[in-house]
């Protein structure tokens, strides 16, 4: 018999770790699979964390006690999933120093807490994987569907937090992106685990065709991924839509600058200056675009209640132009009652009069309000949360939530920063009076000011580009601090502006897809078949294996 080869050495040193040792083992190659994530989208990184995540439950002990299984490999997963999790979402802890002497003590629940408690749902796709696990290429199928199940949960449950979900690591390649318009983000997860896990076989296969099938399998998966997706795209731009001009207009406004009051009237010169700068040497500004748009929370006031505000903003808008902004709103209590504050997008017009309003539904959980069963807890301590509104922001009304309509623009499918990160969540559901309007675009205006120039913002760049691909909608993308962007249908960067950087934007409309995607229509629908299909194709391994 030949000497192993490095490979099966490693396989075997990782697979006899126990206690601590393999605890440490599941951490770092969870931190080292986040590489896989914007902005470095190094996807062999995921093949190396996946492939020891393999090897791991390989080595889990087997015994009488099957539950005794099940938690070694629930631990194994937690602790790849804290490692994955912690290196991914690190930037978190910029948000707590942003008012440092309020938040910074709380800086570790983000940076590892919260890394510590998403865990939990990795443990659950280990143990799950486990359960239907095999020797051979069955494993590999049996950690994708446990892994793509445990993503989902973790898009779902509790308000969602879809952050560097698994498929991220190909859906911010723009020919593998294409897939999600089929499958959507979670389908992609099933596939990167399938094809990142494959090559843990090269190391551990009984015979020469096991260990290498898998692995030329995942390689044929992905190279047609990449065909398909160059076959979708058109060889040239996309059409724009006619008598559109946008200017997207990128502040850079420092976040401890940006919320404070007495800065307001600095704040709204730089807004209205901005938006009419001659973008170029053969532009004159505001009249060579219809709409100009701002982002997220774009004032440290209520410009709803401040009518000199709203007098000074109309002025600078000349006749036809319309403005799109971010900004904080209340609404009117009643008597005895407190007002109830939204996070908003507000639109306006030389008038000045207020045209429609899109609440923001899906808030950030501590950052935008306190959780109801830790509220009153919480500020008892005199804990709040991060934006200073009295008592937290007010979710729109989901049964409500609409397509914003803005004159002179297609049918808008709002969204307000990280809502743009949830699949099949971006156009509203059918109501009580048929289905809504189809949109025309993504809007999402955000704040990225939070965590400075880390990873954090090109994530969610990357995040709402991929729904652009999933809805076959562009997307119009204006953040405080960048990246700013127009995004056509198929995930192409038509313009953006980088991460802190001032200036303005300008670029045409591009239209939407002739035909609704599958996923648009369908929604995860189809990832729920695959996932089917893959525990089918699990639980026959493991029985002929039996």
């Amino acid at each position: 018999m030949p000497a192993p080869g490095p490979l099966a050495l490693l396989a075997q040193w990782v697979m006899l770790s126990a206690g601590w040792r393999r605890l440490l083992v599941a951490y770092c190659a969870g931190a080292f699979g986040a590489l896989a994530m914007p902005p470095f989208g190094a996807l062999p990184a995921l093949a190396v964390a996946l492939s020891v995540a393999v090897w791991l439950l390989d080595g889990a002990p087997t015994g009488r006690r099957a539950w005794h299984t099940l938690r070694t490999a629930g631990l194994i997963g937690w602790a790849w999933g804290f490692g994955y999790l912690t290196a991914g979402l690190w930037w978190l802890g910029s948000a707590f120093l942003v008012e440092a002497e309020e938040f910074a003590w709380a800086l570790p629940l983000g940076v590892i807490g919260l890394p510590a408690v998403l865990g939990v749902f990795y443990g659950f796709g280990f143990a799950l994987a486990r359960l239907v696990w095999s020797p051979g290429a069955g494993r590999v199928l049996a950690l994708a569907f446990g892994l793509a199940a445990c993503e989902w949960l973790r898009g779902h449950l509790f308000t969602g937090f879809p952050w560097n979900t698994l498929g991220m690591a190909l859906g911010q390649n723009l020919w593998l992106m294409q897939s999600a318009a089929g499958i959507g983000l979670y389908g992609l997860t099933l596939l990167a685990v399938l094809i990142a896990a494959a090559p843990a076989t090269l190391a551990t296969g009984a015979s020469p065709s096991a260990r290498l099938v898998p692995t030329v399998l995942a390689g044929i998966v992905l190279g047609s991924m990449a065909l398909l997706g160059a076959a979708r795209l058109p060889a040239g731009p996309d059409a724009t839509v006619a008598g559109i001009r946008l200017r997207l207009v990128q502040p850079n406004l420092n976040q401890d600058a940006k919320f404070r009051p007495e800065n307001r009237e600095d704040i709204l010169d730089r807004y209205i200056e901005l938006s009419d700068r001659a973008a170029a040497p053969d532009r004159s500004g505001l009249s060579d675009v219809t709409h100009v748009i701002w982002p997220e929370s774009a004032f440290p006031f209520l410009i709803q209640r401040d009518p000199a505000a709203l007098a000074r903003i109309a002025a600078a808008l000349p006749p036809g132009k319309q403005l799109i902004t971010g900004a904080a709103r209340a609404d009117t209590p009643l008597p005895g009652e407190r007002p109830h504050f939204f996070n908003a997008i507000l639109t306006l017009a030389a008038g000045p009069k207020l045209g429609e309003v899109y609440d923001k539904v899906h808030l950030v959980p501590f950052g935008e309000y306190l959780p109801g069963p830790l509220d009153a807890f919480l500020r008892a301590l005199h804990i709040r949360q991060f934006v200073s509104i009295p008592g937290g922001f007010t979710a729109g009304d989901r049964a409500r939530q609409r397509i914003l309509s803005v004159p002179g623009l297609p049918p808008i499918a709002a969204t307000i920063c990280y809502e743009a990160i949830f699949p099949g969540a971006i156009v509203p559901e059918a109501g009580p009076s048929g289905p809504p309007p189809v949109p025309g675009l993504i809007l999402n205006l955000t704040n990225d000011a939070w965590f400075g120039d880390t990873p954090g913002p090109r994530q969610h760049f990357a995040q709402a580009r991929l729904r652009a691909v999933e809805e076959g909608l562009p997307l119009v993308r204006d953040a405080n601090t960048g990246i700013s962007a127009v995004v056509d249908a198929h995930g192409r960067i038509v313009a953006s502006l980088p991460v802190g950087v001032e200036g303005v934007l300008d670029a045409d409309l591009p239209v939407r897809l002739a035909d609704r995607t599958p996923y648009a229509r369908f929604g995860d629908a189809p990832f729920a078949i695959l996932l089917g299909l893959t525990l089918i194709l699990a639980l026959t391994a493991r029985r002929r294996s039996a």
